[in-house]
Order: C-alpha cells, then structure tokens, then sequence
C-alpha cells in the first residue's frame, strides 16, 4: 500500500475562494470579513470602490461584496471597472437604499453587472448562501 503524501496547501486558497469585501461601514465590514473566514473564504477588505479596485489586481477575488453608496468612488463606478476587465469575478451589490423613490441603486447595480443584489439590512447567513450558490458554478475559481 503506497504511503500517503500531504501536500502544502496554498495559505491564500481556501475551499470558499477568495472575497474582496467594500464598504464604508466599518462594522458592517468587520462582521463580513468575520462571516466569510469562518466559512472558509479567505478575505481582504476595502474603505471605498477607489480602494477596492487598486486590490483587485494583486488580490484576484473570485467575488466581490460591495456597497453601492459610498465615499471616492461608489459601488456602481466599480462594478463597472470591474466587469470591464478580463475573466472579472462574480458580484454581490449590497445597498441600505432601498426601492422607492427617484433611485433604486440595487436595480441599477443588476442592470450593469453585478451578478446578485442584498439590500440592507440583511443576515450574514442570506449573504454567505447567495456567495456560495454563484462560486458553485464560477468559471473564474480554480482551485489551489
């Protein structure tokens, strides 16, 4: 019987994938990032879209969480920069502001690329389930 041999896994590759977190929300933030590493994903985070985008490149997540309103850049002027590049990860746009009114951010976030929507407030539970279902079948993940 052949011995059996560990092989050093990648610290950065976890079988959740990778998750780059944006929001202004301090808070909200931290409990995101607490959410996404107990399940597994390995995460980094960022204050604004601006930020978000200056790690997507050294980072490669395989899905972005970001807040549409935000400071510098918001959530819209990022999801379209990322959708523009080549093999660009899932979304989730996440947003406090709500249906009604003059502005639906949400529907605007989903009608330019983002893959899936949360209005806020929502559970941590809802947001790991909708992460989980689009890496299922994402093309972009490829494991360590």
């Amino acid at each position: 019987m052949p011995a059996l041999r560990l092989v050093p896994q990648d610290p950065d590759r976890r079988p959740g994938g990778r998750v780059l977190l944006i929001d202004d929300d301090a808070a909200l933030l931290g409990l995101m990032a607490q959410a996404f590493t107990a399940a597994g994903y390995v995460t980094r985070t960022a204050e604004n879209g601006r930020k978000g985008l200056l790690a997507l490149d050294s980072y490669k997540p395989d899905l972005v969480v970001t807040d549409i309103v935000m400071p510098e850049m918001e959530g819209i002027g990022a999801i379209l920069q990322i959708k523009r590049r080549p093999r660009p990860p899932k979304i989730i746009a996440i947003s406090g502001a709500g249906p009604g009114g003059r502005r639906d951010y949400l529907s605007w976030a989903k009608h330019l690329g983002a893959d899936e929507v949360l209005a806020k407030p929502f559970r941590t539970s809802q947001l790991l389930a909708l992460a989980g279902r689009l890496l299922v079948n994402n093309s972009n993940h490829v494991a360590g």
